[in-house]
């Protein structure tokens, strides 16, 4: 009986911890932290590579267990988070903490073994997203420009770790992820709007479902597609991008556009729920093109 016993907890261990650490959220921040890398090195070192990776995925699931421990009474009232561990009672406030604690000295103990600045980086966005982020979602839906912050600090953070150098390259790497964040944001909190509501999250630009929060949405992810083609122009430094690569983010960037104007114009759960299918699509894609490109160019 005690081995039946043992073999029903330790999947539900594993699946908590991956739960408390976000684990697909924070494999998709490392996958952009290790697109920035390839995009800012010569020759690719894989000692490095993979200490970003690690460094990279400690931080995020630090910044995502102390965020479930803060807001672990307001996740009871939601039912997208109200199975998470910890309002759940299957974790205590203590383990979580813990492991919080554990995964943010390892994440900024090994970016320190890259460089400084990585490192630095790394610790901003634990704090940005834990101490500012965190609080202020409940407060007003600016927090979703704090938010952006933190995630997009990881595309750039890979540069960083590739050169010790901050400048204008990582700077537009930065950008391209900061005003993406918007729209990808915006569609969650529009068709999560009425579970967001029961926690008292209020995501959207203008606090509700309406053409206001849509023509925001349709405004960031034109800028994301500016930003996103400017390395064609060739005065971001060492950031370069061919034209063929230039068109391809671009037609990819017109199909994230085409789903924030069906948004704009059929207002639905759905529609948002395309948008932010596409916007997903879309960031992958785009940091996939740039990392080719460099290396066939």
């Amino acid at each position: 009986m005690s081995n039946l016993k043992t073999s029903v907890t330790a999947p539900s261990v594993i699946s908590d911890f991956k739960e408390i650490t976000k684990m697909r959220l924070a494999l998709s921040v490392v996958f952009s932290s290790l697109a920035g890398y390839l995009l800012g090195v010569d020759t690719v070192d894989f000692k490095t590579l993979t200490l970003l990776a690690f460094g990279g995925y400690f931080m995020v699931g630090a910044s995502n267990a102390f965020n479930q421990i803060i807001e672990k009474d307001l996740d009871a009232l939601m039912d997208r988070t109200k199975n998470r561990p910890i309002p759940a009672g299957r974790m205590s406030v203590t383990t979580a903490f813990i492991i919080a604690s554990i995964f943010t000295l390892l994440g900024i103990i090994i970016l320190y073994t890259i460089n400084k600045q990585t490192a630095m980086f790394g610790a901003i966005s634990i704090f940005l997203y834990t101490c500012v982020y965190t609080p202020l979602k409940t407060k007003t839906p600016l927090s979703v420009f704090v938010g952006a912050i933190p995630g997009a600090i990881p595309f750039m953070l890979g540069w960083v770790a590739a050169t010790d150098d901050f400048g204008i390259e990582p700077g537009t790497l930065f950008a391209l992820q900061f005003f993406w964040q918007f729209p990808h944001f915006w569609a969650i909190g529009w068709f999560l709007f009425e579970d967001y509501k029961k926690g008292g999250f209020f995501m959207l630009p203008t606090g509700k479902q309406d053409k206001g929060t849509a023509v925001q949405t349709i405004m960031y992810t034109i800028w994301t597609l500016l930003v996103s083609i400017i390395p064609v122009f060739g005065f971001t430094g060492s950031l370069k991008l061919s034209i063929v690569a230039a068109i391809l983010v671009f037609i990819l960037g017109l199909g994230m556009l085409y789903y924030a104007i069906r948004l704009f114009k059929d207002m639905t759960e759905k529609a948002a729920k395309q948008l932010m299918l596409a916007s997903v699509s879309y960031i992958t894609l785009v940091q996939i093109v740039y990392v080719i490109d460099k290396f066939i160019r």
